[in-house]
């Protein structure tokens, strides 16, 4: 702790706040992918200090755990790692056991307590939006707020929520249920059949296929938004079906949270801003004429921004010396960075 230059004067002395140093501390934040992971250094505020970048894997628990092992000993030759967080699209349990993961083929991988025992460090295990949403929260735009909500759009659709201070999470979280919610009685079915759902009409996946069906072409997510803002029609109309269902979906996390705002993130957070007007058309629909105006963050959608997250997740960990989804080393002593 540190004085800050901030002076209370009051009744009797005068006294000087202590605040944190964030550089005293270091964490290694890992978004684990299907088929590779993303790691960043972040301080005690969860500012990037250091990007690891991207690193492929076989899909093998143990293959993950040993590159994790070699970034901590690659960033320990810059910045000594307090403790480590991995934020994962799944569903994780309370002791970092990752119950189940579809896109890497896992179920109750103690991935968590398998790191730990590996690298020496206190280590957090979380599914990636509750990680996502812990960040906004402790150092991002809903710090100081105490009820928000948060949409995350992908190769999934997320929601995450802060109500009276705290997240509201359960057994389902990371099951992303909010993917099946009907938005369009007449739009494309989802994986599991549903029809006109948030995953049927907000996801990269489906969106490229819809171009894909009226284009013939196979266009990827960033140049579908490109040309969307070059003005072409065909793409212009797909998004703003999309865009529109995206402000149905924000009405209906609205009516039922009352959020001070809504934040927007994900790989395809590109789409609330493409289609700016039809979100708000999409809202005005499902929105009663009295409510308030629902105020919209847009955050950015990289992969450094989903470890930051998984690096909130080893801060609250490191911090509180407790937490849900985290374990921590049973050894006294770290592991030399040279092992």
């Amino acid at each position: 702790m540190t004085e800050t230059s901030q002076v209370i004067e009051g009744r009797g002395r005068p006294t000087t706040p202590l605040d944190v140093v964030p550089a005293a501390h270091h964490f290694l934040g890992v978004k684990l992918a299907g088929e590779s992971l993303f790691a960043v250094v972040t301080d005690l505020r969860a500012n990037v200090v250091r990007t690891l970048g991207e690193r492929r894997h076989s899909g093998a628990p143990e293959d993950v755990v040993g590159i994790i092992g070699a970034l901590v000993d690659d960033a320990e030759s810059r910045h000594p790692i307090d403790a480590v967080g991995i934020a994962v699209g799944g569903v994780v349990d309370a002791d970092g056991t990752i119950t189940s993961a579809p896109f890497l083929g896992w179920t109750d991988v103690p991935l968590a307590a398998a790191t730990a025992d590996a690298v020496g460090r206190p280590t957090a295990c979380a599914n990636d939006l509750e990680a996502f949403v812990d960040a906004l929260h402790w150092f991002g735009v809903g710090s100081g707020h105490s009820n928000f909500a948060a949409l995350t759009l992908g190769i999934g659709v997320g929601y995450g929520c802060i109500a009276n201070g705290r997240a509201l999470t359960g057994p389902d979280s990371g099951v992303g249920l909010v993917g099946h919610w009907p938005l369009d009685p007449l739009g494309p079915l989802c994986r599991q059949g549903h029809q006109g759902c948030a995953e049927a009409m907000l996801t990269i996946p489906s969106i490229e296929r819809a171009v894909h069906f009226a284009t013939g072409e196979d266009v990827p997510w960033q140049e579908i938004v490109s040309r969307a803002r070059r003005g072409d029609e065909t793409l212009t109309r797909l998004l703003s079906r999309s865009g529109r269902a995206l402000g149905q979906l924000i009405a209906a996390v609205a009516n039922l949270t009352a959020p001070e705002f809504v934040v927007i993130g994900g790989e395809g957070v590109e789409l609330a801003e493409v289609a700016r007007a039809d979100i708000h058309r999409g809202l005005a629909e499902h929105r009663d004429a009295r409510a308030s105006e629902v105020r919209i963050e847009l955050v950015p959608g990289t992969n450094e921004e989903w470890c930051r997250g998984a690096a909130v997740l080893g801060i609250r960990r490191f911090v509180l010396g407790r937490g849900d989804a985290s374990v921590e080393h049973s050894s006294a002593e770290r592991r030399p960075a040279s092992a």
